[in-house]
């Protein structure tokens, strides 16, 4: 008996376990636990919802209306003028513009990406939206390589945006 008290002492990683029987706290001692929100959270009344407090969630609007108005990812249209408009503040040039009369009777301003471009008025035209980010108002770009409009010619990478096939290799022999 001796031998196994001072195994204990001298050795307590050996000594066995005391099994206890896991007793819940009373409800009294429990905290209650906080919500994530510092602010409380008060349910609307009876009358508070009668008077309607409850607004629904606010639409957003569409970046492409004409377009999405008839579900439509792009829309065949008639070139009513071409022009340019100037960009916002921190930037400056010239960006290629065009009124487009779409065949749902919409006229809206479209931008022509790339360099250079064929069309004039009257020139049947793809459109597709997308806005162009520096140019107030002009929330549609028109498809390059598509109907009258040309692709870029001297296109070398990127060109499947602008309509562009892959040039030819120089024989060589």
């Amino acid at each position: 008996m001796a031998t196994a008290f001072l195994r204990n002492l001298l050795l307590p990683s050996l000594r066995r376990p005391v099994l206890r029987p896991i007793v819940a706290p009373a409800p009294s001692q429990t905290k209650a636990i906080r919500a994530f929100s510092s602010t409380p959270s008060q349910s609307a009344t009876l009358n508070q919802v009668l008077r309607g407090c409850r607004k629904p969630q606010r639409a957003r609007h569409a970046v492409s209306p004409a377009l999405s108005e008839k579900h439509a990812p792009q829309m065949k249209g008639v070139c009513v003028k071409v022009g340019i408009t100037r960009p916002k503040k921190p930037n400056s040039g010239e960006r290629k513009t065009a009124r487009v009369r779409l065949s749902s009777g919409k006229v809206i301003t479209a931008f022509i990406p790339g360099e250079g471009h064929n069309i004039q008025q009257h020139s049947v035209v793809l459109v597709r939206g997308g806005r162009a980010q520096d140019c107030p108002g002009v929330r549609y770009k028109l498809v390059r390589g598509a109907l009258d409009l040309g692709g870029v010619t001297t296109r070398v990478s990127s060109r499947s945006k602008f309509g562009t096939k892959k040039p030819k290799k120089a024989a060589v022999g």
